[in-house]
């Protein structure tokens, strides 16, 4: 199975760049580049709360789920 991350499609079209959504919703440049990209391995559902809650969606207009 494989989870697809869509944050940066939803960043492009709200037109928010990283470091403004991650001060928003206090995290790092950092972790926030790590679940832009795949590479995390979890994400806390309050940081998935605040990250839908500043760009008003839903968790699933981040998350894909796309079989291999």
């Amino acid at each position: 199975m494989a989870i697809v991350v869509n944050l940066d499609v939803m960043m492009a079209k709200r037109k928010i760049s990283s470091s403004e959504l991650a001060e928003r919703i206090g995290i790092t440049n950092a972790n926030l580049s790590i679940l832009k990209t795949g590479k995390g391995k979890a994400i806390r559902f309050s940081t998935l709360n605040a990250i839908c809650k500043e760009l008003d969606c839903t968790p699933g207009d981040i998350l894909e789920y796309r079989e291999e």
